[in-house]
């Protein structure tokens, strides 16, 4: 007969897989809702279908050019039309992580575990760095 072994996780990996289980689960929803819409023509389109499938294969500076495509974040300013409300929707689920890491923060800062509270500082800092375009890997 095996022995049963009783693992405890801590509350911070806890909480940081509920934050990320619940917000993946609520993120996927809301996109598939997001694109039904934008599929079926109830939201505007900011490029109609015909021109995007024409220009799709494209690279970006080209179907940018074609297209007058908002560049970095100066589409947030066009979130009535729907391709950026499913932009927006997919921001939300990629800053997910960054999320998990501030619902863990007070714990850690509770327990006074300086090292780990200074990695999830430093993972907050890392990941605003980079969705702000400060830190950029290659062109």
């Amino acid at each position: 007969m095996g022995v049963i072994m009783k693992v405890e996780i801590p509350r911070e990996q806890l909480i940081y897989a509920k934050v990320l289980r619940y917000g993946t689960i609520i993120s996927l929803v809301t996109i598939s809702v997001a694109y039904i819409v934008y599929i079926a023509e109830i939201s505007p389109r900011y490029i109609e279908f015909g021109k995007l499938m024409e220009n799709w294969g494209k690279k970006t500076h080209e179907f940018v050019k074609e297209t007058n495509y908002p560049t970095g974040w100066s589409w947030l300013g066009l979130l009535w039309y729907g391709e950026f409300i499913n932009l927006l929707l997919l921001a939300i689920l990629a800053f997910l992580p960054l999320i998990c890491y501030l619902a863990i923060i007070p714990i850690f800062v509770a327990k006074r575990d300086v090292i780990y509270l200074l990695i999830a500082i430093a993972e907050v800092i890392v990941l605003l760095l980079a969705a702000s375009g400060v830190i950029a890997v290659g062109h």
